[in-house]
């Protein structure tokens, strides 16, 4: 092994700690130029039960807060975790936030402080997928909170069939109205974003996008055997120079080597916990499939048997003169059918 994994939440964070890096992975990926940029304390306690919540990189950039975690291992919850990173990464806010004074009355005069909800800033919330793609051939796929109407339009299936494009154009119009409406900052809403980048993805794409060498890299490091020569592209960047030099071998403790050790060996636990039971639902979801199978073939067959003896009966009652009407209301077949016959 020549450098140590970056997918490895303590390598990700001992290289994502150099400022200038963190930045300019920020840059190549959101095609942005980061004027400033303040590095945020990482561990919160947030509940009551003085529960613990640990982002593997918090930042602020101008305008936005920025988390970025990495998922290396398949976790079931991972939608539900990463919209609550994503609402803490709001909530975070409130510690700085200024407080501004109400008049509450005038005799005595009395005013309370409360917080000025008008100066917290968006959030953008970055998912590094390691393996998991969620099914998405894209390099990476980004959700807003946005107004329901823009949902309904697209999800309009009549809409669509109909494909009159004034009638297209009139709801994309409604629709825009109602998405562009600003008023008292409801832009705010669609600025926060929470997006899945999926480093398999990214790999097999080679969109040539800037953002493509860093998951390349990351990629590498995954081998175990990975060698020397493979960062042989990467040594002439200062940025990733500094990155190689952080994980080389030779800069390793013997907790990082340790590390690395049982990290491999427990997830490969997981993973073929997780295998087996994938294996076993797989097995029992093609028996309720076959089961579900055969009665779904029954009853089309039936119901196939039932219209070929109906079609059959109007073809007869039409060749002895019997009016359509009644052939339709005897049979239950469609006027089109009975003329089709």
């Amino acid at each position: 092994m020549f450098l140590a994994p970056l997918n490895y939440n303590r390598f990700f964070q001992k290289v994502f700690s150099d400022e200038k890096i963190a930045k300019k992975f920020l840059e190549d990926f959101l095609e942005v130029e980061i004027e400033s940029f303040e590095f945020l304390k990482e561990k919160h306690k947030i509940t009551d039960d003085s529960q613990i919540v640990e982002f593997d990189f918090r930042c602020k950039i101008h305008g936005n807060y920025v988390i970025i975690d990495m998922q290396q291992w398949y976790k079931p919850d991972i939608t539900q975790r990463f919209y609550v990173y994503h609402a803490i990464g709001t909530g975070l806010q409130l510690e700085k936030l200024p407080t501004k004074g109400i008049m509450e009355s005038e005799k005595p005069k009395r005013v309370r402080e409360i917080k000025d909800y008008r100066k917290i800033q968006p959030v953008l919330t970055l998912i590094w997928m390691v393996d998991d793609t969620l099914r998405f051939e894209e390099d990476y796929v980004g959700f807003t909170m946005t107004p329901e109407t823009a949902l309904e339009f697209i999800k309009n299936h009549e809409l669509w069939r109909k494909k009159a494009i004034e009638d297209l154009v009139k709801e994309r119009e409604k629709a825009l109205k109602i998405i562009e409406n600003d008023t008292r900052d409801l832009d705010f809403l669609p600025k926060n974003r929470l997006i899945f980048m999926f480093q398999k993805n990214i790999v097999k794409n080679r969109r040539v996008a800037k953002y493509e060498k860093w998951f390349e890299f990351a990629e590498k490091t995954r081998d175990e055997n990975n060698r020397e020569e493979d960062f042989n592209e990467y040594s002439h960047d200062k940025l990733f120079s500094e990155m190689i030099r952080r994980l080389r071998q030779e800069e390793l403790s013997e907790d990082d080597i340790k590390y690395i050790k049982s990290e491999k060996s427990i997830w490969e636990k997981v993973t073929l916990y997780e295998k087996g039971n994938f294996d076993l639902g797989k097995k029992e979801g093609i028996k309720e499939g076959e089961k579900k199978g055969i009665k779904k073939g029954i009853k089309e067959g039936e119901k196939k048997g039932i219209k070929e003896e109906k079609v059959k009966i109007a073809k007869k009652m039409l060749l002895k003169g019997v009016a359509k009407d009644d052939i339709e209301a005897f049979t239950g077949l469609s006027k089109t059918e009975i003329n089709t016959l």
